[in-house]
């Protein structure tokens, strides 16, 4: 992998296309001048994001009180795209151009389903900052191998870097915090830069159009049980269906669905609880660290997704759910009032 201060002079530039060998990929990239013009465009369009939460904030406990990411320019009125846990609960927003300007901005939407969020600058992104937006791209076409950029944005200990790297897979991804997409892009190697400050960095094809967002660093990017770290992004294709209502509602229909309260993990077809979160509908029904979910509704789960998916099938989001549960030597059915996540968390000022 390539890692490099942003580019200054051409030279740097030509460095980005020389790791971008035409053989790996299965689309014909451009000629010279017009990837190097794309990939200059595209590193423009992103900036750094600063976010500070309240202390008492629930995700404070998890996702700390001061955040640091990158997000990317996506409309020319400044509307910035991130990965949303950046700003989750957020009580103060920046965002950092390459030029050292350090401007305010609010919230404008956060999409549990997905994980994107959107920002937009309280003051006009300046001329002279070279900022623009980023076209937005498909990861569809994207062929394992096939040569990537990754940047993060600017903080104030540093310039932010660009970085080559290369889409190993394209697979479902289940997270630990009932968290579920079908398709993700992971990448390798890993975004190591800025002290591994992977989170909304923006990921760009050859023609430099924006194609996922930065949402994790992962031991095994292959999902085969080997050691090749990586990250996690998401796929801007999961932003176009909802960019509009996100604008208008702050979030989307389907981020108004059941939540437990729980981290969960599956191996060896058994979901076992791992964190309980404080003051959840898990929490208030009796589950703890060490259970074992067997079923929801009476339907046997096997996996994350089993599990997500049932939990979800249902038209409320504060419904009741019926888990089969192995707690010690125990088979018991609970009943659990489930909440809409986003009812329990602090609305960041704008949203």
């Amino acid at each position: 992998m390539h890692s490099l201060r942003r580019w200054t002079h051409p030279f740097v530039a030509a460095v980005l296309l020389a790791a971008l060998p035409a053989q790996a990929t299965a689309v014909q990239p451009p000629n010279a001048q017009e990837m190097i013009a794309a990939l200059a465009r595209a590193n423009a369009s992103v900036v750094g994001v600063r976010v500070m939460v309240a202390e008492d904030a629930r995700s404070a406990e998890t996702l700390g009180q001061h955040r640091r990411g990158s997000g990317v320019v996506i409309a020319p009125d400044g509307l910035i795209l991130t990965i949303g846990y950046l700003m989750l609960e957020a009580e103060q927003i920046e965002i950092v151009t390459q030029d050292n300007k350090t401007l305010p901005a609010r919230a404008v939407a956060y999409d549990l389903a997905t994980g994107f969020g959107l920002l937009r600058p309280l003051l006009p992104l300046r001329a002279g900052s070279g900022v623009g937006a980023a076209v937005l791209g498909s990861s569809q076409p994207l062929q394992p191998g096939e040569a990537l950029m990754a940047v993060t944005g600017p903080q104030a200990s540093d310039d932010g870097e660009v970085s080559m790297t290369r889409l190993v897979s394209k697979r479902a991804f289940s997270g630990t915090w009932e968290y579920h997409i079908d398709t993700a892009l992971f990448t390798s190697p890993p975004l190591l830069a800025n002290g591994a400050n992977h989170s909304g960095a923006p990921l760009f094809n050859q023609k430099g159009e924006l194609v996922g967002i930065g949402s994790l660093l992962v031991a095994d990017a292959t999902g085969q049980n080997q050691r090749l770290p990586g990250n996690m992004f998401v796929p801007v294709d999961l932003l176009r269906p909802i960019l509009a209502e996100m604008q208008r509602s702050g979030t989307s229909a389907q981020s108004h669905r059941p939540w437990l309260g729980l981290n969960s993990s599956d191996q060896g077809g058994r979901i076992q609880i791992v964190r309980v979160s404080k003051d959840s509908p898990a929490e208030l029904a009796g589950l703890e660290a060490g259970d074992v979910v067997l079923a929801v509704d009476g339907a046997k789960v096997a996996t994350l997704a089993d599990f997500y998916k049932k939990l979800w099938d249902r038209a409320a989001p504060d419904a009741e759910v019926s888990l089969t549960v192995l707690q010690g030597a125990d088979v018991k059915t609970i009943v659990l009032k489930a909440q809409d996540r986003l009812q329990t968390l602090k609305k960041p000022s704008g949203i």
